[in-house]
């Protein structure tokens, strides 16, 4: 069949299609050239940040020139800032992310030895963010007002309060007095990690939810008012029924848009994070090489948190097009 013969009905999921993958394609082409500049950048200021990683490796023999010599030729140091950024740019489109400064070793195994320790708190805290931000700001904007306003104290106590703060008290309750939960270490196994991750999740999780959960009940109340959900609901529509496929579903779009950024910001959260809990964690290790100048580390850690920031807002993207038929229109003009 011809595309002339095909019906509007007939079109709308191929024009759906196509709109979802001009959003990825476009969206992909804007993310690697955002990812390019904000690599470039944040290399140059790492340059221009106070301290000399050869001084701190050197120590006592930092006043020897020709010791500082070797080492800023061996660095590739000696080079104006445009040349060190090739050679490392150079590095990472065949894998090679260079050799740390301090512990001698390529920072590709390092950082992916540590992933899966990152990967595993920033899904575990993003389960917990989803869940317990919709469903608290769904109970808030669907209860009396003292429930209500109660929920919304809470929310504002978790939103306030800094990780640092809840990480301590959670150790102290469920670590030192319960023993409920270990306080240092990733575990081993599947079951095993979950058990020394889950103080870890809820900590990053915490604040991030209460931001959720405040949107996602502003939009609940304003869909709530809605003339065709009024409507639906003096016609004698079933409420559960008009919740889910009239409030709900147009709630969505806010919801999706703080749901992204919390999930994203989980990325950076889990520096603070793992340093309180001692994980061993692309987080923790982003501290260390920070304390000791470890510039091949600091820019390919930094540029990976970088790039899944990008890549949860792209996701973000696609599920605007899912999600609001309108978004598809658009995207395609």
């Amino acid at each position: 069949m011809s595309v002339d013969a095909l019906t509007p009905l007939d079109l709308a999921p191929r024009r759906a299609t196509w709109a979802i993958a001009w959003t990825v394609t476009s969206r992909i082409a804007q993310m690697a050239a955002t990812l390019l500049v904000a690599s470039f950048l944040s290399f140059v200021f790492l340059q221009m940040a106070p301290g000399d990683p050869v001084t701190m490796l050197l120590g006592e023999r930092a006043a020897d020139p020709q010791a500082v010599a070797r080492l800023q030729a061996r660095f590739h140091l000696d080079q104006p800032v445009v040349v060190q950024y090739w050679l490392w740019l150079s590095g990472v489109f065949t894998g090679d992310l260079g050799t740390s400064y301090v512990f001698g070793q390529d920072v590709s195994s390092m950082v992916a030895a540590r992933l899966p320790t990152t990967f595993m708190l920033v899904v575990y805290g993003s389960v917990l963010v989803i869940a317990f931000g919709f469903l608290s700001g769904l109970l808030a904007a669907r209860s009396k007002q003292h429930v209500d306003t109660g929920i919304s104290i809470i929310l504002s106590i978790a939103l306030a309060t800094p990780s640092y703060v809840i990480a301590i008290g959670l150790i102290t309750v469920f670590s030192l007095y319960l023993d409920w939960f270990p306080v240092f270490g990733s575990g081993e196994g599947f079951w095993g990690s979950l058990h020394h991750l889950t103080l870890p999740a809820i900590t990053l999780a915490l604040s991030s939810s209460a931001a959720m959960a405040r949107v996602t009940r502003a939009s609940i109340i304003e869909e709530s008012r809605r003339d065709h959900v009024v409507t639906a609901v003096a016609r004698g529509f079933r409420p559960g029924e008009v919740l889910r496929r009239h409030v709900i579903r147009n709630a969505l779009l806010p919801i999706t848009t703080i749901g992204g950024i919390v999930v994203a910001a989980l990325v950076a959260g889990t520096v603070i994070v793992e340093k309180a809990y001692g994980l061993d964690g692309v987080g923790s290790l982003l501290v260390l090489a920070i304390t000791r100048k470890d510039y091949p580390v600091v820019q390919s850690v930094g540029v990976l948190i970088i790039a899944a920031f990008l890549i949860v807002n792209t996701l973000v993207d696609v599920l605007y097009t899912a999600i609001d038929p309108r978004t598809r229109t658009m995207e395609a003009r």
